[in-house]
């Protein structure tokens, strides 16, 4: 692996997770108002994704699939989209954006173990120590956030529950499925993934997307499906498969950390938030992580 691949891969990685970051508060006001539910916003999310991986893979050299990989990536897709994206966007509006990025903080740990014992990734002291630090920092952005005189919960049990869920699908799809990612290029892989879902969820959804009232949905709900649809899957579906090839699954759920980030950020710019020493250090400290571990992985090559 080359230089140039590993920082394509940060870089893949570092862009997937801040679309990510928005889509919290983007799919925090979509699923709030229950237009459409869940299910219905899943279907649209893999049909839509799903005929533009396939429309680009026209353009690209056609890969065949070998015949045994079929069951597995339907497996992945049951698992790293439709389980991952279900229990997202069922529990998102039972939790704040904050208590969920706290959620999401579970994920590079829950990777590391989940690589470790299937693909037989090492975990290194400094690896362990990477993490933990990264960890440490982002509780204490969390805390930090949401603190406040008035007190803070919002959030329910289901909600939590949902979460919970959520990262530990994700994180499974990261750990178990990365040699089969490596096989197929990225659109072929993203094109049968989506295919399967929509095959999946669609007849489930077809009487709840029936008794949708399009014409009363506000535009900025429009705005935010059309987001969901293109950013936060078509490209970002992209682009984790991307950084999979290039750097190890542990470093690539590190970059979960990024989501709440980006969450303070926009906060700062549009004037709900003011930057505080209290964020420096904890996004010093949730980076640092990255590079320890970053640094980990370029010794194990050595």
């Amino acid at each position: 692996m080359t230089r140039k691949d590993i920082i394509a891969g940060h870089l893949a990685a570092f862009i997937a997770y801040a679309i990510f970051g928005f889509n919290i508060i983007v799919c925090k006001d979509l699923t709030s108002g229950e237009l459409i539910p869940p299910l219905g916003i899943f279907t649209l999310r893999s049909i839509v994704a799903g005929a533009l991986f396939w429309i680009v893979s026209l353009f690209l050299p056609q890969e065949k699939i070998d015949r045994k990989d079929y069951i597995k990536i339907f497996a992945a897709s049951m698992l790293g989209f439709f389980a991952c994206q279900i229990t997202f966007l069922t529990g998102i509006p039972h939790i704040t954006p904050m208590d969920c990025s706290i959620m999401t903080a579970m994920s590079p740990i829950c990777t590391m173990i989940i690589a470790a014992m299937v693909i037989k990734e090492p975990i290194t002291l400094k690896k362990t120590a990477g993490v933990a630090i990264s960890f440490a920092g982002i509780i204490y952005l969390i805390i930090n956030r949401v603190i406040a005189p008035g007190g803070v919960a919002e959030s329910t049990p289901f909600g939590i529950i949902m979460m919970i869920f959520n990262v530990l699908s994700f994180s499974m799809y990261l750990g178990i499925f990365k040699p089969l990612i490596a096989k197929y290029s990225v659109v072929t892989f993203m094109k049968w993934i989506f295919l399967f879902a929509a095959c999946v969820s669609a007849p489930l959804s077809f009487k709840g997307l029936t008794e949708v009232d399009w014409a009363g949905i506000p535009t900025i709900q429009y705005a935010e499906l059309a987001y969901l649809i293109i950013c936060a899957t078509f490209v970002s579906y992209f682009l984790i498969p991307v950084s999979q090839k290039r750097i190890r699954p542990t470093l690539v759920s590190m970059y979960s950390y990024v989501q709440p980030i980006i969450a303070i950020v926009i906060s700062i710019v549009i004037g709900m938030d003011a930057l505080t020493w209290q964020k420096v250090i904890a996004a010093a400290m949730v980076f640092g992580g990255v590079i320890i571990v970053s640094k980990s992985r370029k010794n194990e090559q050595r």
